[in-house]
């Protein structure tokens, strides 16, 4: 299973298929199994820098698509993530506030 795994990059339903067991099998291995599931969790980690090496080779290739997804996403630091700003107007009956109450949030239109 873990070899139809590996092949199927990640792919459950695929690697079942492969090996002829059932879906509820290999969670069940992975609930009682703390080798096999090791096991199944590296081949995600491979699976996803696989991923990553394709991504990488399409910013090659000049795909912009993928240059701002991968902008977005790894150039965070650097300024690349779209934004957006939320404005909130609420309104607080100030009938049971102390006045040190009152004027924290009066203080907070400063903000």
């Amino acid at each position: 299973m873990i070899d139809a795994m590996e092949k199927s990059l990640g792919i459950v339903t695929t690697a079942c298929k492969t090996v002829g067991i059932n879906r509820s099998t290999h969670y069940d291995w992975m609930e009682k199994d703390a080798n096999y599931k090791k096991a199944i969790e590296s081949i995600q980690d491979v699976v996803l820098d696989f991923a990553e090496s394709q991504l990488h080779k399409q910013v090659k290739e000049g795909n912009s698509t993928s240059t701002i997804f991968f902008l977005k996403t790894k150039g965070k630091n650097r300024g690349y993530v779209e934004r957006s700003e939320s404005i909130s107007h609420v309104k607080v009956s100030t009938t049971k506030l102390t006045d040190e109450d009152i004027q924290k949030l009066t203080s907070l239109d400063d903000v």
